[in-house]
């Protein structure tokens, strides 16, 4: 990155940007867990010795990757949009939109953590039925977890709508404000 590009962005950016590197990293550890564990599965199958916690686990893996794969669509702006739509709104109305909508976004996962880590002790005594050792609580923990992540990663965004005082220079900058309303 070249001392200009990164002269040229703001701190919310740069943290924006270092967010979803973990988030990406996760995401891929994730991945490659649930292909391994898919895989040994296949294999023991195979084998004539299936692995009683293999589909249980499987299960809770791809749980745990969509949403934690959704808190990073969220840094990267990857959630479906109508940027075609909201491109043809003057800068301002956009702006607003786009401030109201990251708002009700927020809110919305504000309420599910919320939810969800209110839930969590009310399943701490449930199990899993492959692993009885692993409480529900800790499958379950993904939802205040990923809302969080996925808060601070609309939090930045707000962030950027709410310091964007002027419209884009170009046609590219415009539809990074769409690119919000998801």
């Amino acid at each position: 990155m070249s001392v200009e590009t990164r002269a040229a962005q703001t701190a919310v950016q740069r943290f924006r940007a270092r967010y979803g590197a973990v988030l990406e990293w996760l995401v891929v550890a994730l991945m490659v867990i649930l292909a391994a564990e898919v895989t040994l599965g296949v294999v023991f199958r195979v084998l004539g010795r299936s692995l009683s916690w293999y589909d249980e686990i499987a299960s809770v893996l791809l749980a745990w990757l969509t949403f934690y794969g959704s808190a990073l669509a969220s840094v990267k702006r990857a959630h479906i949009g109508c940027p075609e739509v909201v491109d043809q709104m003057p800068w301002r109305a956009r702006r607003a939109l786009g401030i109201v909508v990251q708002l009700l976004l927020i809110a919305f996962f504000l309420l599910l953590g919320g939810v969800g880590a209110w839930i969590m002790p009310i399943l701490a005594t449930d199990a899993l039925v492959s692993l009885p050792w692993v409480p529900m609580s800790v499958v379950q923990s993904v939802i205040p977890i990923s809302s969080a992540l996925i808060v601070i990663a609309e939090a930045a965004h707000l962030i950027d709508l709410v310091a964007t005082k002027a419209p884009p220079a170009s046609a590219a900058a415009s539809i990074a404000l769409a690119d919000g309303l998801h």
